[in-house]
């Protein structure tokens, strides 16, 4: 019998709340732990951990989702799990198994199944994995032991009223260097984005966007997301670059682009001086899968894309789609879709 819990499902954000259980492995002498499911949210580190001292952590995001009959699934666990690897390579972590990785997901969501949001209210069940550097150490180099851990948390629908357009600006500042950590999920590059995202919100904009570091030519981010737009012959176009993180949101709205829109898609550069290139554009992540983007402001002039109030018809398709396949309601690509069973 699933335990029922006292929650408004129609009024969550996305903020956190403490649930059940949460996983934890522990590295140390070369190997991984079993793992195990605990009760307590806190943790307990040396002060001297490279985590708080060095920046040796990283992490990820993705979603369980309550499809029509009750059932939960995830969505490509196993590209979150792979995308971590690459975040811990770059910064000389040890690698949890994809397979492990993917069974500790659903580990953590079956122990906390009656936090995840009944079909139909847009919610989900966010999951943050993370990992970071402890033990005693002082000098710059990697830790002696590492802690891995899952937690989750029930959120609500990104778009309250439905999905909305917002405005952006340009940034001056860079989140990560040209050959730095761009790519990796590391909280270095989100505490460099704190300071020029306060300054947009106090200009009146939702976000901004950041250009590549090298030229400040490019368009590469848009806050802590992906841009995409749709050229005036609907083609699908993202930036390509080493100092973008590679959003599984992306890839995955790229593929349905191609095999279930029929529409070109292609990864380039991005000028920012050519925007009028697109007819719609719109930014991309786990949390609200498509940010659509109204209009951006650059050096004082706003462009407008396809309109400030209304969504496009693709950007709207797109959105459409995604979620569909994430709730069950549209056949998903084979091994996108992993069961809670």
């Amino acid at each position: 019998m699933e335990k029922k819990v006292n929650i408004d499902w129609d009024n969550l954000g996305f903020s956190y709340m403490k649930t059940d259980l949460r996983f934890v492995s522990i590295w140390e002498d070369g190997k991984w732990d079993d793992g195990k499911l605990v009760e307590d949210n806190k943790i307990t580190i040396s002060e001297a951990s490279t985590a708080l001292h060095y920046g040796q952590q990283c992490f990820e995001g993705l979603k369980a989702y309550r499809t029509k009959d009750g059932s939960i699934q995830l969505f490509r666990p196993d590209q979150n799990a792979k995308r971590m690897i690459n975040s811990c390579k770059k910064l000389l972590m040890p690698e949890f198994p994809v397979d492990k990785f993917i069974q500790a997901c659903i580990d953590v969501v079956k122990a906390n199944e009656h936090f995840v949001p009944p079909y139909g209210t847009g919610g989900t069940l966010y999951m943050r994995p993370y990992m970071i550097g402890i033990g005693d150490n002082l000098g710059v180099k990697p830790a002696p032991k590492y802690l891995f851990s899952i937690f989750v948390v029930p959120v609500g629908e990104y778009f309250k009223g439905g999905v909305t357009p917002v405005n952006f600006d340009i940034t001056d500042a860079d989140r990560a260097a040209p050959h730095g950590t761009g790519a990796s999920k590391v909280g270095g590059n989100y505490a460099a984005s704190m300071q020029p995202h306060k300054e947009s919100a106090e200009r009146g904009y939702a976000d901004c966007i950041y250009l590549d570091p090298a030229t400040h030519t490019k368009i590469e981010e848009v806050g802590s997301a992906n841009f995409f737009g749709i050229t005036h012959e609907d083609e699908f176009v993202t930036p390509v670059s080493p100092s973008i993180l590679p959003s599984i949101t992306k890839y995955s709205l790229m593929h349905i682009a191609k095999e279930m829109l029929g529409l070109k898609v292609v990864e380039r550069d991005v000028l920012v001086e050519k925007m009028d290139e697109f007819k719609e554009a719109g930014a991309c992540g786990t949390a609200a899968v498509i940010t659509p983007i109204g209009g951006i402001d650059y050096k004082g002039e706003l462009h407008v894309f396809y309109s400030e109030t209304e969504v496009g018809p693709i950007t709207k398709k797109l959105y459409d789609t995604l979620c569909g396949i994430q709730f069950g309601d549209i056949e998903a690509p084979e091994g996108w879709i992993v069961k809670v069973e």
